[in-house]
């Protein structure tokens, strides 16, 4: 279990949950995920966001130990995605007092949710920068539309100097589980909040003006040491900028000989040096992962058998997918297959041109249904090209 203590006075009470298949019903989750919540002490107490339904009773009785016979004064709704909010309902049942702290779009969007009756004195609303002293904690808020929901916000608790982030800095995986921070908030970010890289520049920008010593996620370990490797992170994700030089072959193969086409244009890489070349089978392997290297590395190439006059439909999907993320600033190269009249190449083209400052790599390569000599050359030159 990740280590989940903050300070004596704000304790953790979110839930893991290890059953789930897929998250958003599109992501695998492997080792699970977790919702976080956490409760401050003072003369006021707050109760920091609540769990997915799936977790609630669950949660309901880490709170009610935490709280051990208190009543909470508020509870601050940072984002309204049901992960974060699906509990609502259930803490405003049982402690009927308690106040909601939220912004101007939250409520509108709490009453799309829930039937809940929230009188005026019963709902805070915060605005940038706004303060809400518990006792010797004092919560700072700071909007963060469109990170990656429009009434997301953050928590500053001044006192501790703790960055309640809501999703950003989250990660795939239950604190029970061993994954490594990185690539499972690699493929968190870049598949959840990646198209929103401006709004998240924005949110950083405000960020560095807070002296931040740990930060507590709604997903994922609380993050207390070298928060300037996370930050700086977030800093090259956001900005769409590779993290490392390297190829991602995402490959659409029917029969398998486009796969033996790419693996061989792998190999070709590989031997003329090329560092950190990575295979997705686009029909097999997960296409979040595949999306994520996409956004890792500097270098892509799609490998695509021609389908219906147009392009194997995984392959359109992972393109649809890249430019619904915002992917930019990378050399794109392409392998078409097609037995009579190759048409992935162009579909492929087309989509690619819908995105920004990308740097098309030629030759095109294309296969006649399985792989010749004349093809190895092509592959030849377009390696030497896509390396220069």
């Amino acid at each position: 279990m990740k280590d989940t203590y903050i300070s004596d006075s704000i304790v953790y009470v979110g839930v893991d949950d290890t059953t789930i298949d897929l998250f958003e019903s599109q992501y695998v989750v492997p080792e699970g995920v977790s919702y976080n919540s956490y409760i401050i002490f003072d003369e006021k107490i707050a109760v920091m966001d609540t769990v997915d339904p799936r977790g609630t009773e669950e949660w309901l009785a880490n709170v009610k130990k935490a709280l051990d016979g208190k009543s909470p004064d508020y509870l601050v709704v940072q984002h309204l995605e049901p992960d974060h909010a699906g509990s609502i309902k259930a803490l405003t049942g049982l402690y009927p007092d308690m106040k909601l702290v939220g912004n101007a779009k939250t409520f509108p969007m709490i009453h799309q949710f829930f039937e809940i009756d929230l009188p005026d004195e019963k709902m805070v609303v915060v605005k940038e920068g706004d303060t809400l002293s518990l006792g010797t904690h004092t919560l700072q808020f700071f909007m963060a539309p469109m990170v990656h929901w429009p009434e997301v916000m953050v928590t500053y608790e001044q006192s501790s100097k703790i960055l309640f982030s809501a999703d950003g800095f989250g990660t795939f995986g239950a604190l029970s589980s061993d994954e490594e921070w990185l690539c499972e908030a690699r493929r968190y970010y870049i598949n959840i909040v990646g198209k929103y890289g401006a709004q998240v520049q924005a949110l950083l920008k405000k960020a560095s003006t807070l002296d931040i010593q740990m930060i507590c996620p709604l997903h994922g370990p609380i993050l207390k040491e070298d928060l300037g490797f996370y930050i700086g992170k977030y800093l090259t994700w956001s900005s769409y900028e590779p993290e490392e030089d390297g190829v991602v072959i995402a490959c659409a193969s029917i029969h398998g000989n486009t796969a033996k086409a790419a693996k061989q244009f792998a190999e070709i890489l590989n031997q003329k040096g090329a560092k950190n070349v990575v295979f997705f089978d686009l029909a097999r392997d997960d296409m979040a992962a595949a999306i994520e290297n996409a956004y890792r590395y500097d270098k892509l190439v799609l490998a695509a058998a021609s389908y219906d006059g147009g392009v194997f439909p995984c392959m359109e999907d992972f393109l649809n997918h890249l430019r619904s993320k915002n992917f930019q600033k990378r050399k794109v190269a392409y392998i078409q297959n097609g037995s009579w009249a190759p048409s992935a190449g162009k579909v492929m083209q087309s989509l690619i041109s819908q995105m920004k400052n990308i740097t098309e790599i030629e030759p095109m390569v294309t296969v006649r249904s399985t792989v010749k000599p004349e093809t190895i050359a092509q592959m030849e030159a377009l390696a030497d090209a896509l390396l220069a």
